[in-house]
C-alpha cells in the first residue's frame, strides 16, 4: 500500500483554506488544516462586525472539503530539521510538506506614546470583538478617531459613521492606493456620512491618551475610542522557528512560493514574501497564492519542478457604509487605472465580490481545481526592476 504524503496547512484564512481544498486534487495526500479558531473569519467584513451588521464568520463545515481534517489549535514552533510542528496544546504533528499561511495581524506602533495602551487595531477577529465591546460601552454621540486612511481605515470610518457615530479620520492621504478620481469618490462618500477628515502630508499623530489623539502640531482631538488602522504585521512563527524572513517577518520564498531554507515548506497569503517582494496584503492576492502553493506541493510530490508565481491584480474595492463604495480598476501590478465605479454601484460591486470570495472557497472544496484567477507576467518586470535597483546600489 502506498504511503500517504502528510501535508499540514498552518492558517485557516483565505489562502490556507484554498490551499487545503486544492490539495485534495492529489492522490494519497493526508491534509490537516491547523487553525486557532473553530470558525473561518471573513476579515474583509471585520468593520461590519464592529458596527454590528455582520458576524464576519463562516462555518468550516461548509468551506472545507471532505478530505481536509480541521485541527483547532495554534502552532508554536516549526522544526524544519525533523519536519515537525509543535502546537499550543503541547501536541506535535509530523509532516512531509508544510504550507505556511498564517496571515497578518494588526499592529500599533510602540513609537507613538499611548497607542499600544489606548488604541484599538482592527485586523483580527479578536481585535474586532474587543473594539465592538468597547463601542457598546460608549454613547453613540461619543467622538471616535480612526487613524489611517488606507482601505481598512476608510471602511471602518464609513461603517461607524453610517451607524450614527461621530467620526474623525486622520491620515496623510485618503485612499493612497487608489487613483485621483476614486479618491474623490471616497472623500465624497465619507463626507456625506458626516466623517470629518483631517489629512495632509504633514499630518502626524504625536500620542494617544484615554480620551484624545494628540497631533504633532499640538491639535488635540477628543476621542472616546481611537481605532488604529495605520499598520499591519505578521505572526512571528517563521522567525521564531529560525526560517529566513523579511524585515516584517514574512517567510521569504522563491517564485514557486518555496521557502529559501527548505523545499518542504511552502508559503501563501499575507505571510509570504516571494523573492523578498511580497504582493499587497489582500484576499485578492491570498486566494491565488493559496492555490499556487498547493500546486507547488503537489508538483513536488509528483517529482516534478513547480511553476513560478503567475497572478495579476484587477481591482481594489472599498465600501463606505452599506450604501456607497468605490471599485478602482487596476493594472496588473496593482497600480490604479483611470477608471473607477463609485456610489451605490460601487457598494453593490463590493458586496458581490465579498460574497463571491466565500463562494469560491466552497466551490474549491467540492471541486478542487475550480478556482479561477487572473494571470499575468508583471512579476518578471517587477523582479527585473528590483534587480536593477540592487545593482545600482
Amino acid at each position: 500500500m502506498k504511503k500517504q504524503t502528510r501535508v499540514i496547512v498552518i492558517g485557516g484564512g483565505y489562502a490556507g483554506v484554498l490551499a487545503a481544498n486544492h490539495l485534495q486534487a492529489g492522490s494519497d495526500v493526508d491534509i490537516t488544516l491547523v487553525n486557532p479558531r473553530p470558525e473561518f473569519v471573513e476579515r474583509i467584513r471585520l468593520h461590519q462586525l464592529v458596527a454590528g451588521n455582520n458576524d464576519a464568520v463562516q462555518g468550516y463545515d461548509t468551506l472545507l472539503g471532505d478530505g481536509v481534517r480541521l485541527l483547532v489549535d495554534g502552532a508554536e514552533y516549526i522544526d524544519a530539521a525533523i519536519r515537525q510542528v509543535q502546537l499550543t496544546s503541547g501536541a506535535v504533528l509530523d509532516y512531509d510538506y508544510l504550507v505556511y499561511a498564517v496571515g497578518s495581524t494588526g499592529r500599533v506602533p510602540a513609537s507613538v506614546p499611548g497607542a499600544a495602551e489606548f488604541a484599538y487595531p482592527l485586523a483580527e477577529f479578536e481585535q474586532a470583538q474587543r473594539l465592538r465591546s468597547r463601542l457598546q460601552d460608549v454613547p453613540l454621540a461619543a467622538p471616535i478617531v480612526v487613524v489611517g486612511g488606507g482601505l481598512t481605515g476608510v471602511e471602518a470610518a464609513g461603517e461607524f459613521a453610517e451607524a450614527g457615530r461621530s467620526v474623525t479620520l486622520v491620515t496623510d492621504v485618503v485612499g493612497a492606493s487608489v487613483g485621483t478620481g476614486a479618491r474623490r469618490s471616497l472623500v465624497k462618500a465619507l463626507t456625506k456620512l458626516g466623517v470629518t477628515i483631517i489629512d495632509g502630508p504633514e499630518i502626524l499623530v504625536e500620542s494617544v491618551t484615554a480620551d484624545a489623539v494628540v497631533m504633532a502640531d499640538g491639535n488635540r482631538l477628543p476621542s472616546a475610542v481611537t481605532v488604529w488602522t495605520a499598520g499591519f504585521g505578521v505572526p512571528g512563527l517563521a522567525a521564531a522557528s529560525g526560517l529566513t524572513t523579511d524585515t516584517l517577518g514574512r517567510l521569504i520564498t522563491d517564485e514557486t512560493l518555496t521557502s529559501v531554507d527548505d523545499v518542504h515548506i511552502v508559503a501563501a497569503g499575507d505571510a509570504a514574501s516571494p523573492s523578498g517582494i511580497p504582493l499587497r496584503m489582500s484576499c485578492q492576492a491570498a486566494g491565488p497564492l493559496g492555490i499556487q502553493a498547493a500546486k507547488t506541493v503537489l508538483t513536488r510530490i509528483a517529482g516534478a519542478e513547480p511553476a513560478e508565481l503567475n497572478q495579476t491584480f484587477i481591482a481594489q474595492c472599498i465600501s463606505v457604509g452599506r450604501g456607497a463604495g468605490t471599485l478602482q480598476l487596476c493594472h496588473a501590478d496593482d497600480s490604479p487605472r483611470r477608471i473607477h465605479i463609485g456610489g451605490r454601484a460601487g457598494a453593490f460591486a463590493k458586496e458581490q465580490i465579498c460574497r463571491a470570495t466565500v463562494t469560491s472557497l466552497v466551490k474549491e472544496a467540492r471541486k478542487p481545481g475550480s478556482f479561477f484567477w487572473f494571470k499575468g507576467d508583471y512579476r518578471a518586470h517587477q523582479l527585473s526592476e528590483a534587480n536593477q535597483e540592487t545593482a545600482v546600489r
